[in-house]
């Protein structure tokens, strides 16, 4: 497993705690709503410089000087020569998964060039950022943040459905009128059923609304689709709640074989022990 799929598996078990304690304010059902306003100014200190020695502290000494050596060019540079190192930069992170500093470097580039495209990796950096956040004060910011690179890609390009599952999801989290968000999701799984991300996420909000039956739906349309350990814990979760053991107990037993990772691993097992009782 890498980098990235390591993180995701160890952050699922801690996730499902936090979302099934915290429903999303306002959120009902998957109905339509209206408009959120993401016009906000912000006055937070978090920003690309900020962020970028905030994350090195989490990072092997070596890595964290190599990175500084990279935006020292940066700073230097201009054009083409800039977006190139920008570039470089963003695949340094990612290669760390560390998500936070990837979106203000799209941001960057963004403004340099404004493509769809670095505006879209933006708001998925900062959304992948602030998912897995505790600090509460930069996970706002950075929602803040997402939403509004999402609202640029989409003025770039109107149709596309990964930027407005993006904003969908960004605006349930992060606004006070959750059902726009929700809104964007059902359009984009009306033109596109199979949509795994737009799937993906209308069920993680149907398991922290408590709807467990459309919960079961959405991740079994996604497990069919693109089978990870992700997505079987969390319909053996949807199935846990409304008591189907043995459906449970499977979909545990999946998410196990496929993640072949010992913390989740040890969980599903104790899970498995209870639901056999």
């Amino acid at each position: 497993m890498n980098t990235k799929q390591i993180i995701v598996v160890v952050i699922v078990v801690a996730l499902m705690g936090g979302l099934l304690a915290s429903p999303i304010k306002g959120l009902v059902t998957e109905d339509k709503g209206a408009t959120a306003s993401t016009n906000t100014e912000s006055t937070s200190p978090f920003n690309f410089s900020s962020v970028s020695e905030i994350t090195k502290q989490s990072i092997n000494a070596s890595l964290a000087q190599e990175i500084t050596a990279i935006e020292g060019k940066i700073d230097e540079s201009s054009g083409e020569e800039k977006l190139a190192l920008l570039e470089q930069l963003a695949q340094k992170w990612d290669d760390l998964a560390k998500f936070a500093p990837q979106g203000f470097i799209y941001e960057e580039m963004a403004k340099i060039t404004p493509k769809f495209e670095y505006w879209l990796n933006a708001g998925n950096s900062y959304r992948s950022a602030y998912t897995n956040l505790q600090d509460t004060a930069m996970s706002a910011e950075l929602n803040r943040l997402a939403i509004s690179s999402y609202e640029h890609a989409i003025a770039l390009d109107g149709n596309n459905l990964d930027a407005k599952t993006g904003l969908g999801a960004a605006l349930v989290t992060g606004t006070n009128n959750p059902m726009a968000g929700i809104s964007l999701l059902m359009e984009v799984v009306k033109k596109d059923p199979e949509n795994i991300q737009a799937n993906k996420t209308l069920g993680l909000f149907s398991l922290q609304s408590r709807q467990f039956d459309k919960a079961i739906e959405r991740f079994k349309t996604v497990s069919e689709l693109q089978p990870d350990a992700e997505s079987f814990f969390y319909l053996a979760t949807g199935y846990e709640n409304i008591g189907l053991k043995n459906e449970a107990i499977a979909a545990f037993s999946k998410s196990k074989e496929l993640a072949s990772d010992p913390t989740l691993s040890q969980f599903i097992d104790r899970k498995v022990e209870e639901l056999s009782k």
